[in-house]
């Protein structure tokens, strides 16, 4: 196995592992899945998923790159930009789909998978970059730093159209919790 061939296991399995993911906090409602998986069906929520499945897929393909001897460089790196991207590209894309016709499972899925693919396209050049210590070091931080907004965000849901869980008609929540 290459390194190609693994980035195009891993659109796939991120894409997959996003189902679960979905409904994670719905079968174990607590804090930590939370702040993890999406708590309601809000657009801004569903930002986690492929944001998660993206880290958890990482630790998969560590595994593999290590067992398997395949060359690698900026892997934290490769993890950050894909997982972060993620938000800004799935939703310039999505929000304004949205505005026109609503929302479509069968697109909002599609989308995704096609964020995922472009996001991995972009982690296999990354990893095939020289080496920048700094960076890695630099995108774990980053990692932390976006999963304490996530949790901010979730409790604390500003009243933006993004926020809001059109199913239950509710923001964040501490709205479920009162």
């Amino acid at each position: 196995m290459n390194l190609k061939k693994l980035k195009i296991i891993s659109a796939i399995g991120i894409f997959i592992l996003c189902f679960p993911l979905h409904f994670l906090y719905d079968w174990f409602p607590n804090s930590f899945f939370a702040l993890f998986t999406p708590v309601n069906e809000s657009i801004w929520e569903h930002m986690k998923l492929i944001f998660t499945a993206t880290i958890i897929w990482s630790v998969i393909d560590y595994i593999i790159m290590i067992k398997k001897e395949i060359k690698f460089n900026n892997f934290f790196t490769q993890i950050f930009l894909t997982s972060f991207l993620s938000i800004p590209l799935y939703l310039v894309i999505f929000l304004p789909i949205y505005h026109k016709i609503g929302e479509n499972m069968f697109l909002s899925i599609s989308l995704m998978g096609i964020v995922i693919i472009l996001l991995q396209t972009l982690g296999y050049y990354v990893l095939k970059s020289k080496e920048c210590n700094i960076l890695n070091y630099l995108s774990i931080v980053l990692i932390i730093i976006t999963y304490i907004v996530f949790g901010y965000l979730t409790y604390h849901a500003p009243h933006n159209y993004i926020f809001f869980d059109t199913k239950e008609e509710k923001y964040g929540l501490n709205n479920y919790n009162a």
